[in-house]
């Protein structure tokens, strides 16, 4: 059996070596490296992907989303609608703009932000609701849609970890997450399910002057070279990663297959544990497995993480200390929030490998390890 990892990131690129190697020799001979024709052919053929209008590349996850709260014209002061429940990146670009991140609860089933505690969090100062695709899971956004145009807020989508995940809408719709709300910011660091082989992102909307003006805050403020007309940031895809993301973004359906069929091998395995409950898959919309995270009661996850470790499984805990916990939301009032929920599922989720080069010969040996320990 070959060494177990959290992400196969080499086998997965010795299946399109051919391929990628080429690529990255072209942009080396053009020498061409920054914006060109590579970047805006992979904006455009992720755009087709998505049925979207606008695909603003950028340099990483976290830049989409201080880009996108620049375009809005969210500013010190304002507040952000969010969840605790998340990775760092999400409401630290809130802080780092001087906006206040207003922590509500998740659903204990999807892990996403519960769209029923949305609307008791709205003041005066709300400027957007900023829900979390929380590890290939889709928040519920049509109702959070719906309160956000009942009291006339943005909806900033957090797409990293969600990307082809098809929601389904009451009327049969159905959208990719991302476009849904005014934006999309997506990450491509290389453990994401469409990663680069480095440091990349996305930003997706359907407005067509939003679009423009996030395209000049990512390329400091200007439209016209050396002409600034907004404080901006510089935030670029490099050739290099837009050319390898352009053939992987070929092949994301059939590696978002590859991780669902992982994930039902490990539902099937871990069927009716009364200690372990697998992962929700909500019927309004494709879970695309950025995790595959279990939740346990009864049972000591720390210790069944370092068992895994000692055992050669690898395994992950995302997140040990919520947003609200952590040192650097002090100044914002983080400590003050009571979220039980958030608190409940950070002492008790841990993700298992999955991946796209995954072997059933490797999830026997997962699941018996975790059993192993769960059943003792």
């Amino acid at each position: 059996m070959k060494p177990l990892q959290m992400v196969d990131t080499k086998t997965q690129y010795q299946k399109i070596k051919t391929e990628v190697d080429a690529a990255v020799i072209a942009v080396m001979e053009s020498s061409q490296f920054i914006g060109g024709k590579v970047v805006s052919d992979f904006a455009t053929n992720l755009a087709a992907y998505h049925k979207s209008r606008h695909v603003i590349p950028c340099a990483n996850g976290t830049d989409a989303l201080q880009i996108a709260m620049m375009a809005l014209g969210i500013k010190a002061g304002d507040e952000v609608i969010t969840p605790s429940f998340t990775y760092i990146a999400t409401v630290e670009v809130a802080a780092l703009l001087g906006i206040k991140p207003i922590f509500v609860e998740v659903d204990p089933k999807t892990f996403c932000i519960d769209a029923n505690a949305i609307e008791k969090a709205i003041t005066p100062k709300t400027k957007a609701i900023v829900p979390v695709h929380l590890y290939g899971h889709a928040a519920d956004m049509e109702p959070i849609m719906a309160i956000a145009r009942k009291h006339n807020l943005f909806v900033i989508e957090d797409n990293a970890q969600a990307i082809g995940n098809d929601y389904t809408f009451s009327d049969g719709s159905i959208k990719k997450t991302g476009t849904i709300g005014d934006i999309g910011c997506t990450s491509f660091y290389p453990s994401k399910n469409l990663g680069a082989f480095g440091d990349g992102g996305a930003i997706t909307t359907e407005d067509d002057a939003l679009a423009e003006k996030l395209r000049m805050i990512a390329s400091h403020g200007q439209k016209v070279r050396y002409y600034h007309d907004v404080v901006g940031c510089n935030s670029r895809l490099d050739a290099m990663q837009a050319a390898i993301l352009d053939i992987k973004l070929k092949h994301l359906d059939e590696y978002i297959a590859a991780r669902i069929k992982a994930a039902d091998f490990y539902d099937a395995a871990f069927a009716g544990n009364e200690k372990i409950t697998v992962p929700f898959r909500a019927a309004n919309n494709k879970h695309v497995f950025h995790q595959y995270t279990l939740l346990l009661e009864g049972v000591d996850r720390d210790a069944l993480h370092q068992f895994l470790a000692d055992n050669g499984v690898p395994s992950m805990i995302y997140y040990p200390v919520p947003a609200h916990r952590q040192k650097m939301f002090d100044a914002f009032g983080g400590s003050s929030y009571v979220l039980p929920t958030t608190d409940w599922l950070t002492e008790r989720v841990i993700s298992l490998p999955i991946h796209t080069e995954l072997e059933e010969e490797q999830q026997q040996f997962i699941v018996a390890k975790v059993l192993e320990f769960v059943n003792n």
